[in-house]
């Protein structure tokens, strides 16, 4: 097994940390107020985002979060290409997945990144 690359969050309108990880928006809508010249990505995986009706009925209420966080696991399961997208980018080095919501520890980022690591772990890269 290979030793799996580091994979980070981080919220679109911080001021970048590290510009030398790849920087994968992970948002199905493009995030307010940011011009695509102003956000430094190296690709949008929008297909990789919740469900609109996932994302709509969480409305990034943290009651709904636990409840959230199973029913988007399940869709990342069944969401071959757009993981296997994610996936690639995790097996060439460490990547920032990049969101928009306000609430940094309740949001589709978090579960994506720790459905990354899961399946890198229990893959061979």
């Amino acid at each position: 097994m290979v030793e799996t690359a580091r994979i980070s969050i981080e919220r679109v309108y911080d001021t970048p940390v590290d510009n030398s990880c790849a920087r994968l928006l992970v948002d199905g809508i493009w995030p307010r107020g940011v011009s695509k010249d102003e956000l430094s990505i190296d690709a949008w995986i929008k297909n990789v985002a919740p469900s609109a009706n996932l994302r709509k009925w969480f409305d990034h209420d943290r009651e709904k979060w636990g409840e959230f966080r199973n029913r988007y696991l399940h869709e990342l399961a069944d969401n071959r290409d757009a993981v296997g997208e994610c996936l690639d980018w995790c097996r060439k080095g460490p990547v920032i997945l990049l969101y928009a919501a306000k609430d940094r520890d309740h949001n589709q980022a978090v579960v994506l990144r720790e459905y990354l690591t899961q399946r890198l772990k229990s893959t061979d890269v």
